[in-house]
Parts: C-alpha cells; sequence; structure tokens
C-alpha cells in the first residue's frame, strides 16, 4: 500500500521552507527529473552566503535539514547547471515573483484560541478583493471595515485570490506562488492579521483558491517537473496534472495548499475557482481526495471549514456526500439563479444569458436550486445539468452580483447603472430573501457605480501584448464601450470603492435596506431555518410574478417578486388567516414612492393584491 503523505496524519507541512521544533529548517523541493539540487541561503544578520546540496529522496524529492536558517531568511533553489529559481511552495516573495523566497515562521500572535467557525446555513458572503477594496490595498486596510461589514449583517469575508502574482495589481487569478500571500497586500503577517480580526468580531474568512491553472509570468514549476498536464489546458493556459505521470506529487502541492490556508493561517472556508476547468480522469477525484483531507484536519482542529466550488456544470455531484457518488464539497456558486435573475432585471439576453428570460426560470431555481437539469441548452447547443435532488438549499451559494458577472463584461458595469433604484431593491430582495446563502459584491450593499474591470500589472512585453489581445478578443466585439487596457495603471484605480458616496440618501437607503432584509433572513424562523423542502415557488409569467411560500413548523412567510412596469392586479393562493406586510421595497424608508399594500391582511385561501412595479413585498402570518 503506498504510504500516506504526512499530511495525511494530520498536517505537518512537509514542502517548502518549514522551520522545525528543533530550530532547523526543512526545505524540501520535487524536482524529478533533476541531477542536483542546491540551496543558496542569502546573507544575513551577520550570516555569510552559504550553499548546501540537498539530498534525493524518493519520487522525485530533494531535501535538507539546515541549521541557522530562522524565519525571514531568504533563499533560492538551483537545479543542476541552471538558473536560481525561487521556491514553488514558497510561503513568502518579499520582493514579488521573480525574487528570492523567504522562510516565514507557522507560529504566530493569534487571540482566537476559541474561535470554531460558522455552521454553513450562517454564511453571508462578501467577496471582496484587496487591492480595490480601500485606498491602501492592503489587508491591515481591511480590518478597520470589518465592524461595518458586521452591522450590515455579513458573516463571511470572501477574498479574492491573494496568492502571489507577477507586479501590484491583478484580478489574482494569475498567480504563480500558491502557498504565498501577496506581498504588496501585506505578506503571511498582514493575512493572519485580518482573519484574526475577522474571528474577533465572529465573523469569518472565505479564500479564494485557484487549482485549475497557475498564472504565466513568473511561474517556475514547469523548470521543477510536470505540474502542467500534457493533457488538458485550460482557458487560462496549461490545466494542472491531476491525472498524468507525476499527479500524485501534484495532488499533494495542492492538497498541502489548502491546508496550509486553513491551518497556518485559520481561514475557515476555500472557494475554489472554476472546477470546471479542473480535467480529472482518475478513479479518485482530486475534489474528492481534497474535501476529505480538509475535513479530517478540520474536525482534527475542532473547526468548521467548507469548500466552496464555482462551477458552470450544474453537476450536484460536487456537493453530494462520497456515500452517494458526490465529492464531498460543501456547496457551489450557482449561476443559473444570477442569470434568470439577471435577465429578468435587465432584459439582456446576449451569449449564456439567451437561455433565460422568464419567470418560471427563477420559480425553478427556487425550488431546485439549478434552472437546468438536464434539458437542451440553445446557448450550448446540448442538454446541460442534472437535478440536484436531495441537495439542501444551504449548499448553493447566489448572487445578482460578482466579479466576473461585473468584469467581464465590456463595460464593466455593476447593476447600479445597469438598472432604475427600484429594480436594486427588487434584485437585493431577491437574494437575501431566498433559501440559499447570499452572496454580495463589494460596494453592492450602497449602490457603488464605479466599474469593476479586469487588470493585471504583468512586465513581459509579449505577454502584455497578449494580455490585451485576449481581452479584446473575449469584449471587444460586445455592443457598449470597449473595455480599458487591463494593463494600464488607470484601469485599476477605476476600480477602487468611492464609499464617500454612501452619504447620499438614495445609497444609504439601499444600505439600510440591505441591512433589514439580512436582519429578516437571520430572526424570522421560516426564513432563517425553512430550506428547499419547506418552499413552494409559483410563477406568474402574465404579471411577471414570483409567489415564494416558505414555512418552518408554527411560522410561515410568502415572498412576492414582481418584475414588470406596471401596477398588477394578481390573485394569489395566500393560506387561509391573518398577514402582515413585513417589508415593501416601495416603502418611503427604503426610498420608494409608497406602498400599495395593507399592513394588516385576512385571506379566506386567495386573495387579491396591487403590486407595484419592481418590487418585492415580504408577508408574514399572524396566526
Amino acid at each position: 500500500m503506498k504510504p500516506r503523505p504526512p499530511m495525511e496524519a494530520g498536517f505537518r507541512p512537509s514542502l517548502g521552507a518549514v522551520p522545525l521544533s528543533d530550530g532547523r529548517t526543512s526545505f524540501r523541493v520535487w524536482a524529478p527529473n533533476a541531477e542536483r539540487v542546491r540551496l543558496r541561503l542569502l546573507p544575513a544578520d551577520g550570516e555569510a552566503e552559504r550553499v548546501l546540496d540537498l539530498q534525493r529522496e524518493p519520487r522525485g524529492y530533494w531535501r535538507a535539514l539546515v541549521d541557522r536558517a530562522p524565519p525571514g531568511s531568504r533563499y533560492v533553489f538551483r537545479l543542476g547547471e541552471g538558473p536560481e529559481l525561487p521556491d514553488p511552495a514558497s510561503r513568502w516573495q518579499p520582493d514579488g515573483v521573480h525574487g528570492a523566497s523567504a522562510v516565514v515562521d507557522r507560529e504566530a500572535d493569534w487571540t482566537d484560541a476559541g474561535w470554531r467557525g460558522l455552521r454553513l446555513e450562517e454564511l453571508v458572503f462578501y467577496e471582496l478583493h484587496v487591492g480595490a477594496f480601500t485606498p491602501e490595498g492592503t489587508f491591515d486596510a481591511v480590518i478597520p471595515q470589518l465592524d461595518l461589514l458586521r452591522e450590515l449583517g455579513i458573516t463571511c469575508v470572501e477574498l479574492m485570490p491573494v496568492a502571489q502574482f507577477a507586479g501590484d495589481r491583478n484580478w489574482g487569478y494569475d498567480g504563480v506562488f500558491p502557498f504565498a500571500p501577496q506581498n504588496t497586500y501585506g505578506g503571511p503577517a498582514g493575512l493572519r492579521r485580518l482573519v484574526d480580526a475577522c474571528h474577533a468580531r465572529g465573523m469569518a474568512l472565505c479564500l479564494d483558491a485557484v487549482y485549475n491553472h497557475l498564472g504565466p509570468e513568473g511561474n517556475c514549476t514547469g523548470k521543477y517537473g510536470q505540474y502542467d498536464s500534457e493533457l488538458h489546458r485550460t482557458p487560462w493556459g496549461g490545466a494542472l496534472n491531476f491525472d498524468g505521470r507525476g499527479s500524485d506529487e501534484v495532488r499533494r502541492f495542492c492538497i498541502e495548499n489548502a491546508l496550509s490556508w486553513v491551518v497556518d493561517f485559520h481561514v475557515d472556508a476555500l472557494r475554489m475557482d472554476a472546477v470546471h476547468a479542473i480535467v480529472d480522469t482518475s478513479a479518485t477525484p482530486f475534489l474528492k481526495e481534497l474535501a476529505e483531507a480538509v475535513h479530517r484536519v478540520a474536525d482534527r482542529l475542532g473547526r468548521r471549514v467548507h469548500l466552496v466550488a464555482e462551477s458552470d456544470l450544474n453537476d450536484p455531484r460536487l456537493v453530494l456526500p462520497p456515500e452517494l457518488g458526490g465529492f464531498g464539497l460543501d456547496a457551489q456558486w450557482n449561476d443559473d439563479f444570477h442569470h434568470a435573475l439577471h435577465v429578468l432585471l435587465t432584459g439582456e439576453r446576449q451569449s449564456y444569458f439567451q437561455d433565460f428570460g422568464s419567470i418560471a426560470d427563477l420559480g425553478r431555481a427556487f425550488r431546485g436550486g439549478y434552472v437546468f437539469t438536464g434539458q437542451y441548452s440553445g446557448y450550448r447547443g446540448r442538454r446541460h445539468g442534472a437535478a440536484a435532488a436531495g441537495v439542501p438549499a444551504r449548499r448553493f451559494v447566489v448572487f445578482a452580483q460578482n466579479h466576473d458577472q461585473v468584469g467581464n463584461r465590456a463595460g464593466s458595469q455593476r447593476l447600479t447603472t445597469l438598472i432604475e433604484f427600484e429594480s436594486l431593491k427588487l434584485a437585493a430582495s431577491t437574494v437575501c430573501l431566498s433559501p440559499f446563502l447570499p452572496l454580495l459584491f463589494m460596494g453592492e450593499e450602497y449602490g457603488e457605480t464605479v466599474p469593476f474591470p479586469f487588470f493585471a500589472s504583468h512586465t513581459q512585453p509579449e505577454l502584455i501584448e497578449a494580455v490585451r489581445a485576449g481581452r479584446k478578443a473575449l469584449l471587444g466585439g460586445a455592443p457598449g464601450p470597449q473595455p480599458p487596457d487591463p494593463l494600464a495603471a488607470a484601469t485599476f484605480e477605476s476600480a477602487r470603492l468611492k464609499p464617500a458616496r454612501c452619504t447620499a440618501d438614495r445609497h444609504v437607503q439601499l444600505l439600510h435596506l440591505y441591512r433589514e432584509l439580512l436582519r429578516l433572513r437571520r430572526d424570522l424562523p421560516a426564513l432563517a431555518q425553512a430550506g428547499r423542502d419547506e418552499l413552494e415557488a409559483i410563477p406568474f409569467e402574465e404579471t411577471r410574478t414570483l409567489y415564494v411560500r416558505r414555512w418552518c413548523e408554527r411560522h410561515e412567510v410568502v415572498l412576492l417578486l414582481h418584475f414588470e412596469d406596471s401596477v398588477d392586479q394578481i390573485s394569489l393562493p395566500l393560506p387561509p388567516g391573518g398577514w402582515g406586510t413585513v417589508l415593501d421595497t416601495r416603502d418611503a424608508q427604503w426610498g420608494g414612492p409608497g406602498s400599495l399594500l395593507p399592513r394588516e391582511l385576512e385571506s379566506d385561501g386567495s386573495l387579491t393584491l396591487e403590486l407595484a412595479p419592481w418590487s418585492a413585498a415580504l408577508l408574514e402570518r399572524r396566526d
């Protein structure tokens, strides 16, 4: 039987530079084709430069145990007579992707000893880009904003990828050192302070991790071994090797990376980017192996750690337990919910939006998670998806906006600039009062209007032109404003939030509405506890209205979502008894022209109501 890698026994990191309890530092790297591997420790603190040979180990590994290489020590590897290279498992790149690696202490001044994490159903995500969220663009600069997010009702801060990338501005999906928090954001110490500050406020932190590819600039893994697949590619370059020769070691590298975030940085969740781009033909899928390893270590730590997949496959196996043939992940992003909602709000039908457009689509999403569960997709030209029968609502993350849906438009416009104010409040209600886990994109809560275009800061001329050409090919033919230069500093600056606008009336009213929606979601039992089995969703296509009834033991609510320009009378199957209007987005306190609904209602099993244009209302049963 193949021996378990060290992390399987309870996470003892083995790759890269790892300080040991006896004062020595272990250096280990996978370089299966090398005939010789040397370590050069750069001079520091009175120590002269040292060059040491690593010893060969089975399966292509090389290792050295070194005295006097404390945290902060800079080092590089040299394979044979080749150039000096950073460590693929570097924990810190103080001088960027082209500089030397640095040893990082696994110990830190944590104050979260009693933290055990949040239940999955408690998560309300807030996705942010560290560089664009504040003027400083650092981990530490996020900390003063946490109290505002907590007051809003956010329970989980989700960071776009922070693994070291080239330059000082990038969406983060071009990371080339997966273990190393970005140096310009504050490095390992800054990330630890941010996580600790979240936990001090009862908030979780989710990190976006990329296991489908590595970025182009500064990527030295190919010089060490077969990290990239010889068989598969992604839209962004070579796919990671999860099913070819050497794939056991690439899996080990990625799983140890995930465990490093959980154990050494106390991260509570990983959002795994575009898992549909992970091509893996093996009998034991990488994602299943990753989930087992992370959950095993989390159990031993006594903490809740969640794995969330981004996937456009509509494949319930991602979140089904292994005993039912699934991979055992905890949740997944639900694009179908977004697309159904977006088309109703905007009327856009280009690209993948062409498959959506009816109230029935949104109803299907509320009832079953996915809209496409095996039927024909005109956009794809084939059948798409499978039914998610038995998958709880808490295993889907839904949103009206996210970095992709904003940034991958030609003009990178947020919903704020695409739809009217009343429609924004309708979108907020649809997401926040759904049975799923809601996600807000930074600034959404107050109606931020700045765009969020794609940006990068590569230094290699050929790569710069390739990125420009790629973005132009992807977005240049779309109607409307053309995409800005992704390499220009001004493009990044245009994406920085402008929260000072939150003082204007409508922005304040929208912010207060989001706060109230999340409070209702948290406090009303039928919203906090009921899942898909305690839900009825009825589409009224003629009036573009979705009726959603949810119940839990002795509590019951009805959500009315009206996507129409006109006032419409509609007869609703409201269960007999007394009802009250808990919230109407047309109320003056939310910046609306006034509600058309009575505060108290009596139903004999059917009730005719007037619904205002582009409005959402929540009714609560009084008896």
